[in-house]
């Protein structure tokens, strides 16, 4: 599931043509050029999401680390907003490092821009995190659509207005009047519907009336043009019309914009059948995304059968209702923030939410405990589902917290351990413990504490782990449950060794096996076979480990739990090289890098990589080098501390590389390494790729111009490009080559680099 190539952003494709706004994009880039936040603020359906995208992808090439969008529409919990900048910047949230410090660390030397979608709702946290990362990254820039400004320090704020609206006058020109915006959205949405539609003589009256009449509300005037497919201009102003005067009680006066929308939305509501009404209006229980599958389970029934489902969908599909985004090579949905409002009263006034809800959370738990059951066997069907469907699933945990449903989102948040473990660690560990918080573990039930111990000693943190695991014990013990009791006192024997308590561990570990014994459990014995090779680790018993790492390999090939397998191979080549055995070890090494992969598990290619660059070391240390700079990148981008047991191997070879080559060649290759994607770092790593070209030497000669030299000098020195212009007396434009060519000849993404790199020592 990695992606299949290093993206410099992840700015959508325009499905439909962009209409107008030249001012404000104008404005836009003069005032991310002055300042670094621009705040795009305006009202529901105003078009600021793709004005925002627009811009950005104008201006992406002026940022070596691209443009990135975070859509925040489908997020309700304020504590997730640094989780979602993650997800959108493809970093992983898998160790014990908090999502804000993670990103602080990983934005300092970074020149992008980020887009943050859709605050209005989470206006206080996306201030606190906007804050704070244009505090720490002095290269990042901020583009926010919002219903309101942030009030952060240095925000400039461009208002967002409707579409320039027509004139009035019946003698305008037909030829200027298609050049106006909302003429020209109404038109080409009229057109794209339809397949015919063309602004006439004949009906231009019409048409100027109804993008008046909507006072240029994009989404308006994208509601009332699909409608084109079955109705005339005339008759969609007539019907709209009649709507507008009841509101004004036949007045001139001007509705407000709020209102304008919300009456084009209820008219195109009322225009639907029954049966798409109802499922409309049930939609809204969906945070995020959802599919053809989740319709059918949670918003069919009697009024709206099961085999309609798919005509229904694709009939709101039709009027613009819906929007389809398919992800992970599955068709799927998702609605606008503003239709989702509107649906959630519909669905208030039918007196359906509370049924609706609770079918929507018992359709989730189900799903949910099929992952639990299923997961660790078939993960790599499992994740992109997840993946998938994560902001729905949260919103049920959320409405679990706020309804004091703590029975039902415990057990949910239990079952995603999985995805936990490999995706979120951090928010696990937050959801599990504002849960337990709430009430404690329903009697009988040591899975919660289980899965709470186990994220601990992911995260390294053995006095988090060993009171929740000794409840887990408890439990385990109470309710006669011997493999859950199993698995809780080999992890309750990780977290102590780890700890340094050996002798608590041998006793854990003892105990372990004793409650194993006679079970024909693959999860307990994977699970005792991984504490006795991470304590023969810690211990330097590489027997032990080797004994352990093998069965465990054995049993979870056989059982195709592709990550406790990937875990096996990774002990096995940890101790093949602590014995010496470089070629058994990077044989491991390499096959565990192959599921880590596959898995996308950062954790785990950082750790393996960096064995790799232990097996390198002896013969090819300039790669081993590399290598070394590659973990490194992988380590702080998703903030995991070294295990105690590989890290003595690790440090050792890497001081052997270092002496070989010389601490500043050594330097240089460990830089260019960090430079690799993900990606590239796995395929040189496995021998796929050629290594990368490492920066040359400043005394290497004609490897920058004169020029180009003197321009690198001040970039050093921390000048910006206007600075720099006129202390050359150039132009800005001028500078902005010159610093392009200058990270294309170094093979550099950052103005950072260039400064390290002007201020490095030369080789002699």
């Amino acid at each position: 599931m990695p992606s299949s190539a290093h993206r410099l952003g992840n700015l959508p494709a325009e499905a439909t043509s962009f209409v107008g706004r030249r001012h404000e994009l104008a404005d836009v880039r003069k005032k991310l050029t002055a300042g670094r936040l621009v705040s795009l603020v305006g009202p529901g359906g105003v078009g600021k999401t793709r004005l925002a995208v627009r811009a950005a992808t104008d201006l992406r090439r002026g940022f070596p680390g691209g443009a990135w969008l975070v859509e925040l529409s489908e997020l309700r919990d304020p504590g997730l907003v640094g989780n979602a900048v993650l997800a959108a910047l493809d970093l992983r949230d898998q160790a014990a490092v908090e999502p804000v410090a993670l990103l602080r660390s990983y934005l300092e030397d970074k020149e992008l821009l980020l887009i943050l979608d859709n605050c209005e709702h989470l206006l206080d946290a996306a201030a606190q995190l906007v804050g704070d990362l244009l505090a720490s990254a002095p290269g990042v820039r901020v583009l926010v659509t919002s219903r309101e400004p942030l009030s952060v320090a240095g925000e400039h704020v461009v208002p967002v207005p409707p579409l320039q609206l027509p004139s009035p006058h019946p003698g305008e020109p037909l030829a200027r009047l298609r050049e106006n915006e909302a003429v020209r959205l109404f038109a080409d949405r009229a057109e794209a519907a339809s397949g015919s539609f063309e602004l006439v003589a004949s009906n231009r009256a019409a048409v100027v009336d109804l993008c008046r009449r909507l006072d240029g509300l994009p989404l308006a005037i994208e509601l009332a043009a699909v409608r084109t497919r079955a109705l005339t201009p005339e008759q969609i102003r007539d019907r709209l019309s009649d709507r507008f005067v009841l509101l004004t009680g036949g007045s001139r006066a001007a509705l407000s914009r709020h209102q304008t929308l919300r009456t084009t939305i209820e008219w195109s509501y009322d225009l639907l059948a029954p049966a798409e009404r109802t499922l409309l209006s049930r939609l809204c229980v969906f945070a995020g995304r959802f599919t053809l599958e989740d319709v059918e389970a949670v918003c069919c029934s009697d009024d709206v059968p099961v085999a309609s489902a798919l005509d229904l969908v694709s009939s709101l599909l039709d009027k613009s209702l819906v929007i389809r985004e398919d992800a992970a090579g599955a068709a799927c949905y998702r609605m606008h923030e503003t239709m989702r409002e509107y649906a959630r009263l519909e669905l208030r006034e039918a007196g359906e939410v509370a049924v609706v809800e609770e079918r929507c959370a018992e359709y989730y738990l189900s799903r949910c405990r099929r992952f639990a059951a299923e997961g660790r066997h078939r993960l790599l069907e499992w994740l992109p589902w997840m993946e998938l469907e994560i902001d729905n699933v949260r919103a049920v945990l959320r409405r679990c917290l706020d309804q004091d449903d703590a029975r039902r989102g415990i057990e949910l948040a239990t079952c995603l351990i999985w995805y936990w473990v490999t995706r979120a660690t951090t928010e696990g560990v937050r959801w599990l413990d504002e849960l337990l918080a709430l009430a404690p573990a329903p009697a009988g039930q040591p899975w919660p504490y289980f899965a709470r111990g186990f994220l601990a000693v992911l995260q390294s943190d053995p006095g988090a782990a060993a009171p929740v695991l000794e409840r887990g014990v408890t439990a385990a013990r109470s309710a006669h449950q011997p493999a859950a009791l199993a698995q809780s006192l080999a992890m309750a024997s990780i977290a102590a060794s780890m700890s340094g308590d050996r002798a608590s561990s041998r006793r854990l570990l003892g105990e372990a096996r004793v409650a194993a014994g006679g079970l024909d459990d693959v999860g307990a014995t994977l699970m005792l076979q991984q504490a006795r090779a991470l304590n023969g680790l810690l211990d330097g018993d590489l027997d032990a480990v080797r004994s352990a790492a093998s069965d465990g390999a054995r049993l979870s090939r056989a059982a195709g739990d592709l990550y406790s397998l990937g875990m096996m191979l990774m002990n096995q080549g940890f101790a093949a090289l602590m014995s010496g055995d470089r070629r058994e070890s990077e044989r491991r090494f390499a096959e565990g890098l192959g599921i880590a992969r596959q898995l996308d598990d950062r954790v785990a290619q950082c750790y393996l990589i960096g064995g790799l660059a232990c097996c390198a070391g002896p013969r090819e240390p300039r790669l081993a080098a590399q290598l070394f700079g590659a973990m490194e990148r992988l380590r702080a981008e998703v903030g995991a501390s070294v295990n105690p047991g590989m890290a003595g191997a690790l440090a050792h070879a890497r001081a052997s590389v270092e002496a070989v080559l010389g601490a500043s060649r050594f330097a240089a290759d460990f830089k260019a390494g960090q430079q690799l994607s993900r990606d590239a770092a796995s395929r040189l790593a496995l021998r796929e790729a050629p290594p990368p070209a490492t920066p040359p030497s400043r005394r290497g000669g004609g490897v920058l111009g004169q020029r180009e030299t003197d321009v690198a000098r001040l970039v050093a020195d921390g000048l910006s490009n206007k600075e720099i212009g006129v202390r050359l007396f150039i132009s800005e434009r001028t500078v902005e080559s010159h610093v392009r060519n200058i990270l294309n000849k170094l093979g550099f993404s950052t103005r950072a680099q260039i400064a390290g790199w002007m201020a490095a020592p030369d080789e002699q």
